[in-house]
């Protein structure tokens, strides 16, 4: 029998530096205390409070697969809040690990598990970012990659990874076919105003396109594992799609006439979406973004 899990992790560690760079180890102690526990919020699928970082977990006969790993600092928590979820009778090892990007609160602990024997799968670009950066080890490169999507056969599942782009120029979103539940990736910041990462390949028209995309994957029963935020359903999508272009399309409607960034930024959002603002994408940096 197959169940999936999906844990949370750290809104309050994602300043820039911790989002971008490839190691997180200077900020150990600021891990201190962090606890990983499941909680299932629907039949087989498990969630952590929401923080941020979320992970996805197949567990069954086939071994483990977890999409996204967090930073580097909570790899061994990580894998000890795995242990009682594998049955003892299958295998309880790692096997697999998909990255939906590759920003350090999703690729941090790649190393770890990669030496641990799990293989690391992602776009193509995850792998030349990765690369790109200095301080990534070997060990922490994804060694299966795809610019088209494909398809893993495990634990009676069939999850498809979906190639994308937006946050990054290298994104992909993980859906697990029989569960019907999609974990987004960082496409998705549920209930925040999203990070669209542009001197990473990202863009706001094409995080749009692959928001529309994700819309047409989904039903009423589709549960969304967001990248950031509460787990979430075809409407939060919606409605944080919807807010992306309206916002979008007011700032272009405003640089079309003339205006300055900062008349643009004095002005603000509408104030229905200013609670949307958090730690690290406040309402001033969301419209710089746009």
């Amino acid at each position: 029998m197959s169940r999936h899990y999906v844990f949370g992790g750290l809104l309050v560690l994602l300043t820039q530096g911790l989002l971008c760079s490839s190691s997180a180890s200077s900020q150990t102690d600021q891990f201190t205390g962090v606890i990983v526990t499941p909680i299932e919020v629907a039949p087989n699928v498990f969630y952590d409070d929401w923080r941020g970082g979320n992970i996805g977990v197949s567990v069954g006969r086939d071994g483990l697969l977890i999409v996204d790993d967090q930073f580097a600092p909570l790899a061994s928590r990580i894998a000890s809040a795995l242990e009682p979820l594998a049955d003892p009778s299958f295998d309880p090892a790692v096997r697999y690990v998909i990255n939906t990007h590759y920003h350090v609160d999703h690729t941090g602990s790649n190393a770890f598990f990669a030496e641990r024997g799990a293989t690391i799968i992602a776009h193509d670009n995850v792998r030349v970012r990765l690369l790109g950066n200095d301080s990534a080890s070997r060990a922490s490169l994804p060694v299966v990659t795809h610019s088209n999507g494909l398809s893993i056969y495990l634990n009676d599942e069939e999850l498809m990874l979906i190639a994308l782009a937006g946050h990054t120029d290298g994104d992909s979103a993980v859906w697990f076919k029989k569960a019907n539940v999609l974990h987004t990736g960082d496409l998705l910041f549920n209930g925040l105003f999203p990070y669209i990462d542009l001197e990473g390949g990202g863009s706001v028209d094409d995080y749009l396109a692959s928001q529309a995309e994700l819309l047409e994957w989904v039903d009423d029963d589709t549960q969304l594992i967001p990248g950031h935020g509460p787990l979430a359903t075809g409407e939060d999508l919606r409605a944080m799609h919807t807010m992306i272009r309206v916002i979008s399309q007011s700032v272009r409607d405003a640089v079309a006439a003339g205006e300055t960034l900062e008349t643009i930024i004095a002005r603000g959002v509408d104030p229905v979406y200013k609670i949307l603002a958090w730690s690290f994408i406040s309402e001033s940096r969301w419209l710089e973004i746009l």
